[in-house]
């Protein structure tokens, strides 16, 4: 009898979470080295987890852009990703195009010179595909940057970004713009080889920043009758949290399980695509 190997790599993505939790980012598309080091995942030969540049079915560059995130009281690690492609940004018909200026601000129209004067203030050129979303991020994840001065610059340099380079993004882990982020996990159900699967999953079209966490331990947004009310605000009167919540549950929002709440364990009863329990006509699930 013989007892060896490896030691197993302890950690902490067993258990799927659902709901908000404030984070720090630790790793961005990491290598197969940091993997180990800082995510405690050692790659199998054949994973293809740290290939991040790519082709689009057009025959674009594609960039898959991965953030690592650390949740600051259970340290569990979450990963939020964005997907590039060197393509302009329009709208189905292309009547429109997206704009994004040098803040990472993003605007639409079907000339530019009938942009929105603030958004002009700034130097400002044609968005790519998925430049929004990544720049959304961004500008909640360094809310130490002072975007109201007038030499406050966030440009990622698209042409880098378009050859995988990512170490301007890297350098600003743990630096002095950088803030906690507030994210939110979901699950993701997918049918699989005539299975249904589960994954984790972190919703990547809105964040918020740390302090805005509390709001939702004094509201229940997940009550229709507390969405309604939100439905009827303009827009100029919402806050951040309102705004996140609009997101997350508009046409375009999150379409996997999630829950307006602090992080907890998710049950899989509690989500009806994924659950075998037959729906009561006669409950609150009906």
């Amino acid at each position: 009898m013989a007892i060896g190997g490896k030691t197993r790599l302890e950690n902490n993505f067993e258990g799927k979470k659902v709901g908000l939790f404030s984070s720090n980012v630790i790793a961005v598309n990491p290598d197969r080295e940091q993997y180990k080091e800082l995510l405690g995942m050692d790659l199998g030969d054949e994973s293809r987890a740290d290939v991040y540049l790519g082709e689009s079915k057009e025959g674009n560059t594609s960039l898959r852009v991965s953030f690592w995130l650390e949740e600051v009281k259970t340290k569990q690690k979450f990963n939020v990703t964005f997907f590039l492609e060197n393509k302009e940004k329009t709208n189905k018909d292309n009547t429109k195009k997206q704009y994004i200026n040098t803040l990472g601000s993003c605007s639409w129209s079907d000339d530019p010179n009938n942009l929105p004067d603030w958004f002009k203030k700034r130097e400002y050129r044609v968005a790519f595909v998925g430049e929004e979303d990544l720049y959304n991020f961004m500008r909640t994840w360094l809310g130490k940057l002072d975007y109201k001065d007038a030499d406050a610059v966030l440009d990622l340099e698209w042409k880098k970004l378009m050859k995988g380079d990512v170490k301007l993004i890297r350098s600003l882990i743990g630096g002095d713009l950088a803030t906690e982020v507030v994210a939110l996990a979901t699950v993701k159900t997918v049918e699989k080889e005539g299975e249904t699967k589960e994954y984790q999953a972190v919703y990547n079209k809105a964040f918020l920043p740390s302090f805005a966490l509390k709001q939702f331990r004094v509201v229940d947004y997940n009550k229709p009758e507390e969405q309604a009310k939100l439905k009827t605000k303009k827009s100029s009167d919402l806050k951040p949290h309102e705004r996140f919540v609009l997101n997350c549950i508009g046409d375009y929002g999150v379409k996997d399980f999630y829950k307006f709440c602090d992080l907890k364990e998710y049950d899989p009863a509690d989500n009806l695509v994924a659950s075998n329990e037959p729906i009561s006509t006669d409950g609150a699930d009906y």
